[in-house]
């Protein structure tokens, strides 16, 4: 479930302008602020149910971005190879500060 959590918040942070109104206020309740179906719906006043439906459809709609678009992997690559890049440099003691410094940059860029 902590896998599927991270993902999700991932995707709305990338994803969220694409989103209507009612799917930002949902996924986001639910994901980012940990509230149950029931508190969302109480505060909504709608069905369980409706809001669990639009949560899942949210989610597929996350999906197919990230699947078009692809920016979450791109990002989760981007990672692996500057932390591949700065294990390399450490490793062979060539790691200066400036390096260090441009590698930050990197990461920062995200």
């Amino acid at each position: 479930m902590f896998e599927k959590t991270t993902r999700m918040n991932f995707l709305i942070d990338i994803y969220e302008s694409l989103l209507t109104e009612k799917q930002k206020s949902y996924v986001s309740l639910y994901y980012l602020e940990d509230l149950s179906l029931g508190e969302i719906a109480e505060e909504y006043e709608v069905s369980r149910q409706a809001v669990y439906d639009n949560i899942k459809r949210t989610e597929a709609v996350l999906e197919n971005y990230e699947d078009k678009l692809g920016v979450l992997k791109k990002y989760q690559e981007r990672e692996e190879l500057i932390e591949q890049l700065e294990q390399h440099l450490q490793a062979n003691e060539i790691l200066t500060s400036e390096v260090a410094g441009l590698l930050q940059q990197l990461k920062n860029m995200d």
